[in-house]
């Protein structure tokens, strides 16, 4: 409750704000009586202090002081009786309340202390008691959404519209798990603000606490004031909730909320953890039915990929260590492959990375971010005597089935204890008439020329700029277009896919794809 709501008690309806209105939004806990001669020891942040005067200092100096003091003791004001031991708050007091922000009230002396105290811990126990109710009512609603499919998507919904504020759940490390936005701020804002939080030192503060924490605005980034919340399963912190201010300042309410939101959304987490689980053991993991095309992306089954590690925005190989062991698999070679899975599990996290793996007989798939290259997996696996390939990289759910065709396509022409990329074999496997490979081969070359608007006409320039020797003037006459058109739209083509024309490998790749489409078309 608010030292302003708190003046609309008619007990209060004679009393004067004479310094300090900027404060009269500070929060209230509390109303005290004090005429000891030294009140410091006695006061507490958020309590509104009734004084007759008795002990309160002559001098000015001391005044100044003492309002200086309370001020730093975060109290919510201070009310005086008069006239009696003193006429009116002094001038001195007065300018140093207005500029520490604490106010300062006269109340008539007439108005015994006992009625201010009475009305307003009832006014007090009242508000606490409809924060509380509403709290309950808060967590009950919380508790409803966590039992739908929406996951933390339906939390943040709910938690946004009974609040009006808007909320972000997210990981440790930042990445955004679920958002409802109210206003201009909110999730996707949240990569900025944990920066903030990260080089401000509130991360360590939060990763060491089971209390939200208060952040202060900052507005050279445009955030306002807001709440952090730690998401914990014992002990360990597993996610973050974020509630922005917005228009109305925060309370005591929001802090409730937010702890509330935090212990459903454990909850569910903990949930999502045992289902993986489950699935794991029973072969129905995440990666089995992304890479065999069983995975719906709902928002459910999305929240679920992300809380994994998995990244629908980013692109990732599939890669696939292949023991060189008789299948079936006997008991060495089976400890042999649970061994080996353990070893690549505890790679990838060393590697900061979403240990995202899955096992088929004497395979072991598993997906690696296209940021990170695969001799840093090959280097702890080469002694094992094993067999390493990856397909090449490509972005989202669609992408990592694509990948894992292409590493699929290699296992009948590679040698085992080596390391493989789809790329690197690509060209044998074009220039001996496998069709798919020739099929990737052009689109790696072209692909992107051919998704741009107009695409096929630079592709279109680009090949009959190969087929006749790279000779501008032959090309030009056969396009029928001007030599500074050709070299436009040369330069345009490189510029889009990617392409050094000036590169001998560039050329003839060029040139092959030419007789290879010119043998498509024959077909």
């Amino acid at each position: 409750m608010k030292l302003l709501d708190l003046l609309s008690l008619p007990v209060l309806e004679g009393t004067h704000v004479v310094a300090g209105e900027a404060g009269l939004e500070r929060d209230v806990r509390w109303v005290h009586i004090s005429d000891l001669p030294d009140m410091l020891p006695w006061v507490q942040a958020g309590q509104f202090v009734l004084t007759a005067g008795y002990a309160w200092p002559r001098e000015e100096e001391r005044q100044r002081i003492l309002v200086r003091a309370l001020a730093e003791r975060n109290l919510a004001g201070v009310g005086l009786a008069v006239p009696h031991f003193f006429e009116h708050f002094s001038e001195v007091a007065r300018e140093e309340a207005n500029a520490v922000q604490l106010p300062l009230l006269e109340i008539p002396w007439d108005v015994p202390f006992a009625r201010i105290t009475e009305a307003s811990h009832r006014m007090l126990l009242a508000e606490q008691y409809r924060v509380i109710e509403r709290s309950e009512a808060i967590h009950r609603a919380l508790t409803k959404a966590a039992l739908g499919e929406g996951g933390l998507q339906d939390l943040a919904m709910t938690l946004s519209n009974l609040t009006q504020r808007s909320v972000t759940f997210a990981d440790t490390e930042g990445h955004v798990l679920a958002a409802q936005v109210v206003g201009t701020e909110g999730g996707k804002s949240f990569p900025l603000f944990f920066d903030h939080l990260t080089a401000s030192g509130y991360l360590k503060n939060i990763a060491t606490s089971s209390e939200p924490l208060h952040i202060p605005a900052f507005p050279e980034q445009g955030f306002s004031e807001c709440i952090l919340c730690p998401i914990r399963l014992q002990e360990e912190q597993v996610g973050l909730v974020w509630v922005l201010e917005g228009n109305d300042a925060l309370s005591e309410l929001d802090v409730r909320a937010a702890e509330h939101a935090a212990i459903v959304a454990a909850l569910h987490i903990a949930h999502q953890r045992e289902l993986t689980s489950i699935e794991s053991r029973f072969g129905y993991t995440f990666l089995d039915s992304l890479l065999e095309g069983r995975f719906e992306a709902t928002p459910y089954t999305l929240e679920r990929a992300r809380l994994l590690g998995f990244n629908p925005d980013e692109s990732y190989r599939v890669g696939l260590v292949i023991l060189n062991e008789p299948v079936p698999l006997t008991r060495d070679g089976f400890l042999r492959r649970e061994r080996l899975i353990e070893k690549l599990r505890q790679r990838l996290r060393f590697l900061n990375q979403a240990p995202l793996l899955s096992v088929s007989i004497n395979q072991i798939p598993f997906l690696l971010p296209e940021s990170c290259p695969g001799e840093r997996i090959w280097s702890v696996l080469k002694q094992d005597n094993v067999t390493l390939a990856f397909g090449l990289p490509h972005q989202g759910v669609v992408g990592v089935q694509q990948s894992y065709r292409e590493v699929l396509s290699l296992l009948s022409s590679i040698p085992s204890k080596s390391l493989y990329y789809y790329e690197t074999l690509l060209l044998p496997r074009v220039l001996v008439g496998d069709q798919e490979a020739q099929e990737t081969f052009i689109d790696a070359l072209l692909g992107r020329l051919k998704q741009q608007r107009n695409g096929d006409i630079l592709v279109t320039t680009l090949l009959t700029w190969a087929q006749t020797g790279f000779r501008a003037s032959i090309a030009s006459e056969q396009l029928s277009i001007h030599p500074k058109t050709l070299q436009y739209r040369l330069v345009k083509a490189a510029e889009i896919a990617a392409l050094d024309l000036n590169d001998p490998d560039i050329r003839f790749k060029l040139q092959l794809a030419c007789h290879l489409l010119s043998l498509k078309d024959k077909r």
